[in-house]
């Protein structure tokens, strides 16, 4: 079963670009009166409890949650998980904003030669204009995959590799512009923690950005989609990848999820102010936003 628990940064001329992925989490379990004489068994029941978090449907320990998320990373699962697509959309619409300025700016100089102009373009160093995304994820195979895809695509500039993790980024304060976040939060075990960090990491002024499976708000859509996600999602997973319990989490995952409203009091908590949210297909995916202010 892989859960990705990774992270992408971006910096742009001084700005960075974020995405984080991680673990589970579970809300903390409810208090409970207990006689004094069993205080002791109490604190170690509460303390346990405290510990678990939820695996799809299954509860577990937050530890086990990590062992399961690590495991299974090779194969279908691994090639076909979207490492660092986003990061590869942001440098080619960076290069082509860039290379619009320069050919504005040149058609401004009217007085210059065809050879001037050729060496221009020619003394172009850097196509990105000072761009930079750094990619960070928890799992040093994954970062194999990520290289290995943006040799494949050509993208051999403005991309850094870090091996890190979404609770706990190797990162100083203000450090980007941009995070984001793209179908990987709800796999991480603290996301209070994880929305933290990327409020820490993040310049004043700077925007969280994340993109994630949520709760589609048309009762009958709604129960279409269950249909179709418990019954139809696993069957895909085990004819195309030969896996069948890692669509099934996936599906359950999302249940699990905060709703839109949660998510953004979540993300209000961790100190972020000006904090929307926008549904896609009716709620089966939102994307949240909000500003370091």
């Amino acid at each position: 079963m892989a859960v990705p628990r990774s992270c992408v940064l971006w910096r742009s001329c001084g700005r960075g670009w974020w995405r984080a992925t991680g673990h589970c989490r579970l809300p903390p379990p409810c208090r409970r009166s207990w006689p004094w004489a069993t205080l002791g068994a109490r604190s170690l029941s509460q303390e346990q409890r405290a510990a678990e978090t939820h695996f799809g449907f299954e509860t577990v320990s937050e530890e086990e949650k990590g062992s399961k998320g690590d495991r299974g990373r090779g194969g279908g699962w691994r090639d076909r998980s979207g490492s660092c697509d986003i990061s590869f959309r942001f440098l080619s619409y960076v290069q082509a904003q860039h290379q619009r300025r320069q050919r504005r700016q040149l058609r401004t100089q009217q007085n210059l030669s065809w050879e001037e102009i050729a060496k221009k373009y020619q003394n172009e160093e850097d196509p990105l204009g000072g761009s930079l995304a750094t990619v960070c994820d928890i799992n040093r195979e994954m970062l194999k995959v990520g290289k290995r895809k943006a040799l494949d695509q050509g993208h051999t500039a403005g991309l850094a590799w870090v091996l890190g993790d979404a609770e706990e980024l190797p990162f100083n304060d203000d450090s980007f512009d941009v995070y984001t976040i793209a179908f990987g939060i709800r796999n991480v075990t603290h996301i209070d923690r994880a929305l933290q960090e990327a409020h820490r990491v993040l310049k004043p002024g700077g925007r969280f950005l994340c993109l994630e499976f949520s709760q589609v708000n048309n009762p009958l859509i709604s129960r279409l989609y269950d249909l179709y996600s418990f019954q139809v999602i696993p069957v895909i997973g085990e004819v195309v990848a030969g896996d069948w319990k890692s669509y099934q989490y996936l599906v359950e995952s999302i249940r699990k999820f905060p709703n839109q409203e949660e998510f953004k009091d979540m993300i209000e908590d961790a100190g972020f102010q000006k904090v929307t949210y926008e549904n896609l297909t009716t709620g089966i995916v939102a994307i949240h936003s909000g500003f370091k202010l």
